[in-house]
């Protein structure tokens, strides 16, 4: 089924699976994370949807805890890379050694499997390594696959990478360029906790021993539910709506139709990888919420995550203190949502003429 518009709306007993089987998941998360409930299901939903993840946040914002949980809640293999200068791509992707038979005394090669090989990936402080190894780790990702000595070796299924930045430490950092930053799917800004979850995090600490985490769902059922999400329709107006948005951030040939917050600090705008991921995570909303119809008020809720870091602002904006997000506030503001099919038809020909 690849036309979208043949595609069947789930069944209601698909729905209720699919959100029955999220609402476990996040209440077995909850034993261990407190509070960024925001947090837990942006990552669940990229994950569902077969995408990657880049999390940025301060330290201390307990990043590699509530993946690991995601990990054990999902059944799923989890592996921990911390990204230093000196790591190469090898001790992520594997590498070849020299084994002896010592009955027979015949040496070959044999490949290492390295850290990569694993259902959650964790690449913790992702800048603070060369662009080499970064490539070789994006690569990775995009291919699902390593060739090491002209062998290739396919990574398991499900395969995903949840990257972090930290934001307050730039010198001795590599900047992940514009083009792999598009791999991901989606950019989570991982914030402090309220005073109420603070305080719950210190009674765990003082009073309680780790939580035991059990498997709610597996590779299987997450496949399952990425298979409804992948065959939702979207209604034609809801699609052009997402595409309007994606356009009115860019400020080269699209310019007339962008807005003036985006003329005046935005330097680069989103490409189509990100018209795809805007819809993607829009029906992942709607399915794991319990939603058979995907709206525009879904495509809304994700326009953050999707475009924040897709979206690269100008020395004007660094100038006014204008983060990407007010940005991206502004630019939901100004494109406005069609009353109607016919209408969305007609904000579409002033986009297109």
């Amino acid at each position: 089924m690849t036309d979208a518009h043949a595609d069947q709306p789930p069944a209601a007993d698909v729905l209720a699976d699919a959100r029955d089987a999220h609402a476990r998941l996040r209440a077995e998360i909850s034993k261990v994370i407190v509070g960024q409930d925001e947090i837990v299901e942006q990552i669940l939903l990229c994950i569902f949807c077969g995408g990657h993840g880049l999390l940025v946040g301060v330290p201390g914002l307990a990043k590699t805890l509530l993946i690991s949980t995601i990990a054990r809640a999902l059944r799923l293999e989890f592996s921990r890379v911390q990204f230093t200068p000196d790591l190469m791509p090898s001790d992520i992707t594997g590498t070849e050694v020299i084994e002896e038979d010592r009955s027979t005394g015949r040496r070959e090669m044999r490949f290492v499997q390295g850290p990569i090989f694993a259902n959650v990936v964790l690449a913790d402080e992702i800048n603070r390594t060369p662009p080499k190894t970064q490539a070789a780790l994006l690569e990775a990702m995009q291919e699902r696959q390593v060739t090491v000595g002209g062998v290739r070796h396919v990574l398991p299924a499900p395969f995903f990478v949840l990257a972090t930045q930290n934001p307050l430490e730039q010198e001795g950092t590599y900047p992940l360029p514009e083009a792999q930053l598009d791999r991901f799917m989606l950019q989570i800004l991982i914030k402090y906790p309220t005073a109420e979850e603070e305080l719950e995090v210190m009674r765990r600490a003082a009073h309680k021993g780790e939580e035991e985490v059990s498997p709610v769902l597996d590779g299987s059922d997450i496949d399952r539910i990425r298979t409804v999400i992948k065959h939702a329709p979207v209604a034609e107006h809801v699609m052009k709506y997402a595409l309007r948005l994606v356009r009115a951030t860019r400020v080269g040939e699209d310019g007339a139709n962008a807005p003036e917050i985006v003329r005046d600090y935005v330097g680069w705008g989103a490409g189509p990888r990100a018209s795809e991921a805007l819809v993607l995570a829009a029906k992942a909303s709607a399915i794991l919420s319990g939603d058979a119809v995907v709206t525009a008020d879904h495509v809304r809720r994700m326009v953050h995550p999707v475009l924040r870091h897709r979206v690269l602002t100008n020395f004007n904006a660094e100038a006014d203190q204008v983060t990407t997000d007010t940005i991206l506030d502004g630019l939901i503001e100004a494109v406005p949502v069609a009353e109607s099919p016919a209408d969305e038809a007609r904000q579409m020909d002033r986009v297109i003429g």
